[in-house]
């Protein structure tokens, strides 16, 4: 009865997901459905287990959402995004139209610009280089994704994604974890999604399709919204956004502020860090904790602080109302970090549950060792909540500390756990009720139907070659 009642809560949180309901609203319904089935004080689930759970995320996270908000949004009202998709088509050309909206999103996202920033910012450019090209309009979505929803939110060392930085905390690693199976798998990921979409473009010429092929669904304000609502890292305030093209930035200036990024990161986390004094943080007034919980977080926001403060003394004339972009962007970051963090307590109530023990020996007895175990389990749980943050904190919540001793007993490293976990996070979670799918579709007006069987194939197919590549790898060699 009580695996029941769990299915049926997965089953309540993929239905309203889909049907664009917030998560604020759905996960905490899901767990009290589950809860209710298990006989359990629902009051007590709600404003403890859930909450508490929901509460320990903001705690920990909600830094970089912050941060990541004010960024993304100095970057876009700065006109510095745009900037750089402009200039990156333009080094690559109408014959590569596809290759350069991807590299273009890649280059944002590995920088630490919000996704949505990034598909607000690219599809403009996109849809103008497609027309030219008389490439089908229909690959824009595929395209954007592949470039700001794959290898640099989950593969390629150093991104500050959430992605990358959950596993931290629960293997002591870094955003560089085994740099080399990272590189490998982006490479696998960007190599595989532009080669599908290639063929496709090559079919659509060769049946006459052109750019106006589909016929779209304009995209609703209302609509957007609503569903961007359960997506990772929407920023509502990008909706309105617009941009002055005389006041755009050169690219070198608009790349420096994700230079920065990067390089404070590094720097941070390999060098800075270890070699300062962190004692206290096993007092208790710091919560008895330790650098290696921390020094992720730490290393980005870090990162990111300080890159804002640069990009807003480089490109003060380009952003007349300071305050209002640095309020948007912190405002904007509220709603994505309550979402993942309502996740997140629906997770602990499931967890808390006597029926779970039955699914959590269900992942661990998964043939292969803890890291097929743990890419089964991120898959999974991302696939049904639909989120790749989501999906991952409550695997690592439930059974982080499980898999860390596993992977010690048998002498797996922690860098490898962390770049399994991350790639995972990322496959499944793009079925189409994904909050970012059907946002990413909204923006560029198109439809599941014409866009994303191609979605599936970059965002999923790719990643789980990836996946399977890294973990075939480790094994062999372990991480590098």
């Amino acid at each position: 009865m009580e695996l029941l009642g769990i299915s049926a809560a997965l089953g309540l949180l993929i239905i309203l997901a889909f049907r664009g309901f917030t998560l604020l609203l759905a996960a905490p319904a899901a767990a009290m459905l589950a809860a209710a089935f298990s006989g359990e004080p629902l009051l007590a689930k709600w404003t403890l287990t859930f909450m508490q759970g929901t509460a320990g995320f903001i705690r920990n996270f909600f830094p970089l959402f912050l941060l990541g908000g004010v960024f993304g949004k100095l970057m876009d009202d700065s006109g510095a995004a745009l900037s750089i998709a402009r200039a990156i088509t333009a080094w690559l050309g109408e014959s590569r139209a596809i290759m350069a909206v991807v590299l273009a999103c890649a280059v944002l996202t590995y920088g630490g610009v919000s996704l949505f920033v990034v598909a607000f910012a690219v599809f403009p450019v996109a849809s103008a280089l497609f027309r030219q090209a008389k490439v089908p309009h229909r690959l824009i979505p595929p395209a954007i994704a592949l470039g700001a929803f794959t290898f640099t939110m989950t593969a390629l060392p150093g991104t500050p994604a959430i992605q990358n930085a959950i596993p931290m905390a629960y293997f002591g690693t870094t955003l560089f974890a085994a740099p080399g199976l990272g590189i490998l798998a982006s490479a696998i990921i960007l190599g595989f999604g532009l080669w599908w979409l290639r063929v496709m473009e090559r079919r659509a010429r060769s049946a006459g399709e052109g750019y106006d092929a589909e016929a779209h669904i304009p995209a609703d304000e209302h609509f957007v919204r609503s569903r961007a609502a359960s997506a990772d890292n929407f920023d509502p305030g990008e909706l309105n956004h617009g941009y002055r093209s005389e006041l755009l930035p050169s690219f070198a200036l608009a790349a420096t502020p994700i230079v920065i990024v990067l390089a404070v990161n590094l720097v941070m986390s390999m060098v800075v860090l270890p070699r300062i004094y962190t004692g206290f943080l096993a007092e208790p007034r710091f919560g008895e904790t330790s650098l290696s919980a921390v020094s992720g977080v730490w290393s980005v926001v870090t990162a990111l602080a300080f890159a804002s403060l640069i990009l807003v003394l480089i490109l003060r004339k380009n952003l007349p109302e300071l305050r209002a972009t640095l309020d948007a962007g912190a405002n904007a970051s509220v709603l994505p970090a309550l979402n993942t963090a309502s996740l997140v307590g629906f997770g602990a109530v499931v967890a808390a549950l006597p029926a779970f023990t039955v699914v959590r020996d269900g992942f661990l007895a998964v043939p292969g060792g803890p890291l097929v175990s743990i890419a089964v389990a991120a898959n999974v749980m991302g696939g049904i909540t639909g989120s790749a943050s989501g999906g991952l904190i409550i695997t690592l919540n439930a059974l982080g500390e499980t898999y860390a001793h596993l992977a010690a007993a048998i002498g797996i490293a922690p860098e490898l756990m962390h770049r399994v976990a991350a790639i995972s996070s990322g496959a499944l979670a793009m079925l189409p009720h994904n909050g970012a799918v059907v946002t990413l579709l909204a923006i560029c007006d198109a439809t599941q139907r014409g866009s994303y069987r191609e979605i599936m194939v970059v965002g999923l197919v790719g990643p789980l070659i990836a996946l399977t590549a890294v973990i075939a790898l480790g094994k062999l060699f372990g991480a590098f």
